[in-house]
C-alpha cells in the first residue's frame, strides 16, 4: 500500500470527488433520474479525465516542483516522472473511452476537455488570465459532460458552464500566489467572481421555483468559501492562501448540490452533498493543491 500511495497522491483524491459532484449536478440540470439509465460511464470518464489532468499537472511541474515542493511524488523520487507521464496520458485516454461509450457526443465533449486539460497545463498555467480561463472552461466541460444525458438539454442550459468558469477562474487567481504569498488585489477579484456564481445560482433557482430549498445551499456555499478567503484577505501569505484554495476545491461539491436543488432534485442534492464529508476526509490524508 505504501508504494501505491504516490501513485494515488498524484490524483488528488479529494478532488476526484468534486469532479463526480459535476457530472451529477449536470445530470440536474438536464432532469436526469436514474430510472432512465446508468451514467456510471459518466462517472468513470470523470474519473479518468480529472485524475488524468492532475497527474499530468504535475508532470509538467516537475522540475518548478523539485525546487518549491520538493516532497512531492515526482521531484521526491517516489513516482519516477515517465511513469507519471504514463500514468497520467492512459487515465485521459481512459476518461475518453469511458465517454465515449456513453455516447458520441459525450465522447467528443471527453476529447474537448482533455486537450482542455493539456493546453493548461502545458501552455496556458502559468499565464494570469489565460490560464484560469482554460482552467474554468475545464470544470465547465464537466459540467456539461453530465448535462450530456440528455444532449438536448445542453443547448437549454448550456450558458451555465460559464459559471464554473468564473468559479474556477476565482480558484486558480488565487492559487497562482499559493507558494510565495499574493496581493489582495487579486484576492478581491476572486471574491466578486465566487459573488457572481453563488448569485446566478439563486436567479437559476428562483425562475425554477425553487429559490426558498437552494438559499440553505447557497449560504452554506458562501460561508465555506469566504471565511478562508476573508482570512486570506487579512494576511496574504502561502498557508493562508492554501487554505482558501483548498476550501474553494472541496466546496464545489456544495456549489454542485446548489444545482441539483435549483432544478428541483433534492434526493440528489443532498445525496452530492454527502460526498462533502468524504472529500474533506480524504484531503486530511492526500494533499489537495
Amino acid at each position: 500500500m505504501s508504494s501505491l500511495k504516490p501513485y494515488l497522491q498524484l490524483t488528488r483524491p479529494a478532488n476526484l470527488v468534486t469532479a463526480v459532484a459535476d457530472i451529477l449536478a449536470g445530470m440536474a440540470i438536464a432532469q436526469f433520474t436514474f430510472s432512465d439509465f446508468s451514467p456510471i460511464p459518466l462517472i468513470i470518464s470523470t474519473l479518468g479525465l480529472y485524475g488524468g489532468g492532475v497527474v499530468m499537472n504535475d508532470v509538467f511541474d516537475a522540475k518548478l516542483d523539485s525546487i518549491e515542493r520538493p516532497e512531492r511524488p515526482i521531484p521526491s523520487g517516489k513516482v519516477p516522472l515517465r511513469s507519471a507521464a504514463m500514468m497520467g496520458i492512459s487515465l485521459l485516454f481512459f476518461g475518453i473511452l469511458a465517454a465515449a461509450s456513453y455516447s458520441f457526443i459525450s465522447g467528443l465533449i471527453a476529447i474537448t476537455v482533455a486537450l482542455l486539460t493539456v493546453i493548461y497545463n502545458r501552455f496556458a498555467k502559468h499565464h494570469t488570465i489565460l490560464g484560469p480561463v482554460t482552467m474554468g472552461m475545464c470544470r465547465g466541460g464537466n459540467l456539461i459532460l453530465g448535462m450530456s444525458v440528455f444532449p438536448e438539454s445542453i443547448e437549454k442550459w448550456g450558458f451555465i458552464a460559464l459559471l464554473p468558469i468564473a468559479y474556477i477562474g476565482a480558484i486558480t487567481l488565487i492559487s497562482q500566489d499559493e507558494v510565495h504569498g499574493g496581493k489582495r488585489r487579486t484576492l478581491y477579484i476572486a471574491a466578486i467572481l465566487y459573488l457572481i456564481v453563488l448569485i446566478a445560482q439563486l436567479i437559476v433557482s428562483q425562475k425554477q421555483g425553487n429559490l426558498l430549498l437552494t438559499v440553505p445551499f447557497v449560504l452554506l456555499h458562501a460561508w465555506l468559501i469566504g471565511r478562508p478567503l476573508w482570512n486570506a484577505i487579512q494576511n496574504p501569505v502561502g498557508p493562508m492562501i492554501g487554505k482558501a484554495v483548498k476550501a474553494g476545491v472541496i466546496s464545489l461539491i456544495v456549489m454542485n448540490a446548489s444545482w441539483c436543488m435549483a432544478f428541483g432534485l433534492w434526493p440528489l442534492a443532498l445525496a452530492v452533498l454527502i460526498l462533502l464529508p468524504v472529500s474533506m476526509l480524504l484531503a486530511k490524508a492526500f494533499a489537495v493543491t
